[in-house]
């Protein structure tokens, strides 16, 4: 996949639209921002920019507003945030190709930047609507998408108005393609595969297509029960999809006739209530007893799983190993996340609860690549075409 990047565009005093993923967690009191990572993900697109001499336009979603102008989702302390961090004045539309908008940006200078309101402020927005395309277009002279999270939706902000600019990727989402890329189309071996979370449905895609790249498939979280389940376990009152048993089987024989290990939890951390409180003991994952139910992996699987990642050269991971939101049930995960950060690998993270756990513990820097998309992520690792990168214009 090889598109072409805002290095190959000629910006010097050109007015810049970029599309960055400035969706960030915020204080429901407050409104102020919890976590700054997506803001911090953008600078060195924009500094590139302001190196040479561009005049910057960024756009950006925030929250669901359902297509109607909501205080609560302005992008104001995301322009407050930004101004802090570039340490120089972001100013903030008040609409996104309004009257606002159309008067900031018609007269700014090179190094001058300017944030339009929540793009989804405008329900057309998300219906990818030409005439909206066209009015945000319509502000600019080249297009810069650095929005890897939302890059799998076909909205105005992220592919229709490349149909009336010239198109190009910012840094972040040029990272992204190298790195998911490569683990799919030449990845160091052996390639080891850990996919979590709670459903096997969610992942089906996922794992048909990482059976064909992987060497191992470690599965943990919610969704392995399903598995043992299928396998005739008892799980006993363990999160389980029933209309999915005998997709669990199909794939459990599609990788055998390939040769490839899908591992299960060996041993299961049960309570008697979806609880950090209940009580709790550890029992042979294949034998979980009728009112218990299963919330983290053990710590023989804990072992068993870190020998198996050990030896890998190439590492992805998707989904949490068990429920991280209780402090007794997140253990796993953070062994797992411990063991990764030491590896001699390529270690990739597909954004998401496993992105955000491995922050928490301040290991973020350990790993090779951490994906700002979680459903992104997982789509182009299925194989699928982003609209948000297909609209880009390709290198010669």
């Amino acid at each position: 996949m090889n598109k072409k990047t805002v290095r190959d565009i000629d910006v010097n005093e050109k007015k810049v639209l970029v599309r960055c993923d400035f969706n960030v967690p915020q204080d429901l009191e407050t409104g102020e921002i919890t976590d700054n990572r997506r803001i911090v993900a953008a600078l060195p697109t924009i500094q590139y920019l302001l190196e040479n001499n561009a005049k910057i336009i960024l756009c950006s979603h925030l929250g669901r507003p359902k297509g109607e102008v909501n205080p609560k989702y302005s992008l104001k302390p995301v322009a407050d945030e930004l101004s802090k961090l570039l340490n120089k004045e972001v100013k903030l539309a008040k609409d996104i190709v309004g009257e606002d908008a159309k008067r900031l940006t018609s007269q700014m200078q090179p190094g001058e930047i300017v944030l339009l309101e929540n793009v989804r402020f405008d329900s057309r927005e998300e219906k990818n609507d030409e005439t909206f395309s066209k009015e945000l277009a319509s502000l600019a002279e080249v297009y810069v998408n650095d929005a890897f999270g939302t890059a799998h939706r076909a909205h105005s902000s992220t592919a229709g108005v490349a149909n009336y600019l010239p198109a190009v990727s910012g840094f972040l989402i040029e990272k992204e393609i190298e790195f998911l890329g490569t683990a799919l189309e030449n990845p160091k071996r052996p390639f080891v595969a850990i996919l979590g979370g709670a459903k096997v449905s969610d992942k089906i895609a996922v794992i048909e297509s990482l059976l064909d790249k992987v060497d191992t498939l470690i599965i943990g979280g919610g969704m392995a029960f399903t598995f043992l389940k299928a396998l005739g376990h008892k799980i006993g009152k363990s999160i389980c999809e029933l209309d999915k048993l005998d997709l669990a089987l199909e794939i459990l024989e599609k990788a055998k006739k390939k040769g490839i290990e899908i591992v299960l939890p060996i041993d299961t951390h049960v309570s008697t209530e979806y609880s950090n409180d209940a009580e709790d003991k550890f029992v042979h994952s294949q034998e979980i007893p009728d009112e218990w139910e299963g919330l983290d992996i053990g710590p023989e699987t804990i072992k068993k799983f870190g020998e198996i990642v050990k030896d890998a050269k190439t590492v992805f991971w998707n989904g949490p190993l068990g429920v991280c939101e209780f402090s007794k049930f997140k253990v796993g995960t953070e062994e797992i996340a411990k063991i990764l950060a030491g590896l001699d690998a390529t270690t990739i993270i597909g954004g998401g609860d496993s992105a955000a756990a491995i922050e928490k513990m301040g290991l973020a820097d350990k790993m090779t690549h951490i994906s700002t998309g979680g459903g992104a992520s997982l789509e182009f690792l299925e194989g699928k075409k982003l609209p948000g990168i297909e609209c880009l214009q390709d290198k010669d």
